[in-house]
């Protein structure tokens, strides 16, 4: 492969597993260029939850997957090194550190630390993983970091909808530079639309930023049978609107900063983007997965947390609950009450603002999951589903903090 080339092309030497559901768009380009490259797919036995064993036995090149799988990932190594300590822990760091200075001159593999570092990690991928492309809702760079120098891998983000049949832009190869997702297509055009409401505008510095429109022969000329919906999203001129806001970095790639369908307001007046806190919280070792919740005559926000069950057990075991199983664990007062200190202090460590701070939680051994409808297809929260779920759960969170 050149390595002039903007992105990899597959080959008959390339393999992909396929978990993501055929019917969404995403997966359905996945399919078709892996299919014009004649590469191999293989296909996962129908359960997420072993998706990683799934991945062990094909032990794929190309891995595509969404943020909240390489989260996971993320969490684990890091908690594991945390707990080994000592000399193992010492050599991940140096090896870490020594890798992410060698990416701000664009180099990926490491003769001695690929293997007596990271060989295990790759592992868990299958190790033979050359190309990770992240989709479905923003990456954090941290962990952007994290995949390229654990794997050696090249890492693409990818930006689009299914209203535009999923590829609206997408960073390039050799491109290290974290949280932006590259130029657009040259199928649609681009523009952004002040949102002065939210400060976001065409003369924001150093910046423009704005709403993130587009047109072009990819676009979608409207819902079936749904006349107001598609009114709401396509204007006269056939432009698009996303949902989501933008801005342009210095070289003309995309950044996606914010969502304008998620925004809440506090009581205060304070805008909320529920999206980023839990993207933040999500990456403390002792959570799974969070949903983020404001009233709007409320002035606090308040979530819904379902702890990591290995670290969890590791944390009761040094702590005198190692007798408990783990539904028994997220029923105890102490568990929430430690979690909740916890996630306030990475919070504050990870520069959320003081209304972005969780003032209380509620405990739940249950996953958001496709199955109980709180996930999507490409595992996206179902905020709604999930407000009517917990809303009891979330009244008394309120009345507990009054």
């Amino acid at each position: 492969m050149a390595k002039h080339q903007k992105f990899f092309i597959p080959s008959v030497g390339d393999t992909h597993i396929s978990y993501l559901p055929l019917a969404h768009v995403f997966e359905r380009l996945c399919q078709g260029v892996m299919i014009s490259g004649a590469a191999r797919i293989g296909y996962y036995q129908g359960d997420t939850l072993k998706l990683l064993d799934d991945v062990a036995i094909l032990q794929p090149t190309v891995f595509v997957s969404v943020p909240r799988l390489f989260n996971r990932i993320y969490d684990k190594v890091l908690a594991g090194v945390k707990a080994k300590g000592g000399i193992a822990a010492f050599l991940f760091n140096r090896a870490y550190e020594t890798k992410k200075a060698n990416l701000r001159r664009g180099i990926l593999e490491h003769a001695i630390w690929d293997r007596l570092v990271f060989g295990a990690i790759r592992a868990r991928l299958g190790g033979k993983v050359k190309h990770i492309v992240s989709g479905s809702a923003p990456i954090s760079p941290d962990v952007m970091d994290f995949l390229r120098i654990c794997f050696s891998a090249d890492v693409y983000e990818g930006y689009g909808q299914t209203e535009q049949a999923a590829g609206l832009s997408m960073s390039y190869r050799g491109d290290l530079t974290p949280g932006q997702v590259g130029p657009p297509q040259l199928c649609v055009e681009v523009k952004l639309r002040d949102l002065p409401a939210m400060n976001y505008t065409s003369q924001d510095k150093p910046v423009p930023r704005g709403e993130i429109l587009l047109r072009g022969h990819s676009v979608f000329q409207g819902y079936l049978k749904a006349p107001e919906q598609t009114a709401e999203t396509l204007d006269s001129d056939g432009w698009a609107s996303t949902g989501d806001v933008g801005q342009w970095d210095e070289r003309g790639r995309l950044v996606v900063i914010d969502r304008v369908k998620n925004i809440f307001k506090l009581a205060q007046g304070e805008y909320i983007a529920p999206e980023k806190i839990e993207a933040v919280l999500s990456k403390h070792f002792l959570v799974a997965q969070i949903f983020v919740y404001g009233h709007s005559l409320k002035a606090t926000l308040v979530g819904i947390v379902v702890p990591d069950a290995e670290t969890l057990k590791l944390w009761a075991n040094e702590n005198g609950l190692s007798d408990k199983s783990f539904e028994e664990l997220c029923a105890v007062p102490l568990v929430r009450d430690t979690l909740l200190k916890e996630l306030t202090i990475f919070g504050r460590e990870s520069d959320l603002k003081g209304f972005e701070i969780l003032k209380n939680i509620y405990v739940t051994p249950e996953q958001f999951s496709i199955e109980n409808d709180l996930l999507t297809p490409t595992f996206k929260l179902k905020r709604h589903t999930a407000k009517d779920k917990y809303n009891v759960e979330i009244e008394r969170m309120y009345a507990e903090i009054e």
